[in-house]
């Protein structure tokens, strides 16, 4: 979602602030900007706002020989007021102050009709103008010229979620950030020192990152930084070495990321599977043998994606494990009146770890008594990492595109070893079954591959499915929760209207939709429910439907005219749903290329989710 970079140096800082919040685009955006102090004392504020792409940004800045030694820069994903040029950040008081914000401030038309009372407009429908007068306010009042005091005395009035970076024209070489239920990182360099909402921003100019705590104020300047609590006291935080991964962002030989990372998929699952040649606690963290002993009970909370592979992770455990097993939609669970088992294991599933609602919702399981927390997450540096007993890193490297694909495949990956875990634990399974697994899941690498292979049939598919305005997802058992992903997918991407039901279901009340503008996709492992699908296929093809058959080699469907089939490979048993999402991945990416959508970055949608 929104990007956050700030700079103090001795250096011209432009580049830097450009270059930080181009490595974050990926996320997600719709208009975005920088605010530098320049001029021959470095007390000019200078703004500059694009509502194209950071490129743009880059091409004003050049135009304009803009330089400067401390600035902020930021991606906006709109919430408050439309995309546009005066909405965009930062936003400005008096001349004086700029501000960047991710997140949300609740209260923010209570302060803005006080700020009005005090004599200043606004400009926008922002949520965010209201933080730079705030700060303003503060700064020529109680802070006496301070920006740091007039930064915490704002951050005290605030309800919500927030990530700020702010500099003071008449403090150059200054920039001072807060946070509270958005990510905020301090970037330590050689003369210089950052802030930025991602530690990936900072790449390019340094590898050393402190990451702040909820509530921390951090005062950075280009000699030094000092990191403040909620109380206002001196806080020191662990200076973390983050590893370079900016070879993971190159496009290569693919026409959009979202291609490339779909076909890096048996590589994504072979790393997160390397070196496991045993299903054992200790995957999950040096103290997970105890505590996943003690527990009696599975609560995941995930959003969007995640939501959809923990939906398949409940039927692993519950099958596999014999445990009891709930899965919470995270921007629902602390909403409603819920009953705390304290033995139960929470686990969160985010592709990012900073999904705001997840993140939320783990605060609220704990506040609820739930003492066994697991993340199962992307990112070794997150927020979710940090604040879990226990940990799963899923090795799907840098996932570009919006629309998550090998974050999915990997989350089911870690999932299934959390199921055959429990099952160990609880003595359900047995030295065969373990052996039986492993190599199950050693070979799902080469069975996606297989599935990918079937590209030029999906490219086919594809063809009449960018024609249509609906389309309709049908699976049973593990694999109706892999036809919710594949119709998010195809929504989000293509624009084409999609739903996926429990193919049960069907006839009461989706088959009223069924005719021939409205194709059907049906996913056909050979399960034990292949013979229940088969009819509920016959009740599309009797109504007219176009049947789309995600099968396997072994499934005995037959393509004939209004029933299309591909097949994928042999059934791969319980872990069949990993590689049947495969071709719905490639159904989605070529009907958005056919109806010319920009596949990575969908309308209205962000990357890392980090406001509510």
């Amino acid at each position: 979602m929104c990007g956050i970079v700030g700079a103090a140096s001795a250096r011209n800082v432009v580049p830097i602030l450009i270059e930080g919040i181009r490595r974050l685009e990926y996320r997600g955006y719709d208009s975005t900007g920088l605010a530098v102090l320049n001029g021959k004392d470095g007390t000019t504020l200078e703004r500059l706002v694009s509502t194209a792409r950071v490129v743009d940004l880059d091409a004003q800045a050049q135009a304009r020989h803009l330089a400067g030694t401390t600035g902020i820069s930021h991606t906006r994903w709109a919430t408050h007021g439309a995309p546009s040029q005066v909405n965009a950040h930062p936003h400005t008081s008096g001349g004086e102050i700029a501000v960047v914000h991710n997140g949300i401030i609740e209260n923010f038309e209570a302060l803005r009709e006080r700020l009005r009372a005090q004599g200043y407009t606004f400009r926008t429908q922002t949520d965010s103008e209201t933080i730079a007068h705030l700060v303003h306010a503060h700064w020529h009042g109680a802070a006496r010229g301070d920006l740091l005091h007039a930064v915490q005395l704002a951050v005290a009035e605030f309800q919500g979620a927030y990530a700020i970076a702010v500099i003071s024209a008449r403090e150059p070489g200054r920039v001072v950030g807060a946070r509270q239920g958005s990510p905020l990182v301090v970037g330590l360099g050689e003369g210089d020192h950052f802030l930025a909402s991602d530690a990936a921003a900072l790449l390019g100019v340094t590898h050393r990152v402190a990451y702040l705590e909820e509530g921390d104020v951090a005062d950075v300047r280009r000699d030094g930084y000092a990191i403040y609590d909620a109380a206002g006291q001196r806080a020191d935080r662990a200076i973390v070495e983050v590893p370079a991964t900016a070879g993971a962002v190159e496009l290569g030989p693919y026409r959009h990321f979202m291609q490339k990372e779909i076909f890096e998929q048996p590589r994504a699952v072979a790393d997160t599977l390397e070196g496991i040649d045993r299903i054992d606690a200790s995957l999950f963290g040096e103290r997970a043998d105890a505590i996943l002993r003690d527990v009696d009970a599975v609560l995941i909370l995930a959003c969007g994606t995640s939501y959809y592979s923990s939906l398949v992770a409940k039927q692993w455990i519950e099958t596999v494990a014999g445990m009891p097993c709930t899965v919470e939609i995270s921007s629902e669970y602390r909403y409603r009146d819920s009953v705390p088992n304290p033995k139960a294991l929470v686990v969160v599933v985010s592709q990012s770890g900073e999904t705001a609602d997840t993140l939320a919702a783990l605060k609220h399981a704990k506040a609820l008594g739930h003492a066994h927390t697991l993340a199962i997450c992307n990112v070794a540096t997150s927020s979710m990492v940090r604040q879990t007993q226990l940990t799963f890193l899923t090795r799907a490297g840098t996932e570009v595109g919006v629309a998550s694909t090998k974050a999915f495949t990997t989350q089911l990956v870690a999932q299934f070893l959390l199921a055959a875990t429990l099952a160990k634990l609880r003595g359900r399974l047995t030295a065969d079954d373990e052996a039986k697994w492993l190599r199950a899941l050693r070979h799902l690498p080469a069975a996606i591959q297989g599935a990918l292979a079937l590209e030029p049939h999906l490219i086919a598919w594809a063809q009449a499915f960018a024609k249509k305005q609906h389309a309709l997802f049908l699976g049973r058992g593990l694999h109706y929760p892999i036809a919710l992903e594949g119709a998010l997918k195809l929504k989000e991407i293509s624009y084409i209207h999609a739903e996926a039901y429990p193919a049960g279901e069907l006839k009461h009340g989706p088959l009223a939709l069924v005719d021939s503008e409205m194709p059907v996709v049906a996913i056909a492992p050979n399960d034990t429910l292949l013979e229940k699908l088969k009819s509920n296929l016959q009740e599309v093809r009797a109504r007219g439907g176009e049947l789309y058959v995600v099968a396997d080699l072994d499934s005995h469907l037959t393509a004939g005219e209004g029933l299309h089939v591909i097949r994928v490979s042999e059934h791969a048993g319980l872990l069949s749903p990993v590689v049947h999402v495969v071709p719905l991945q490639l159904l989605a990416y070529h009907a958005a290329v056919l109806r010319g959508t920009d596949v990575d970055k969908p309308r209205n949608l962000a990357k890392s989710v980090t406001v509510e």
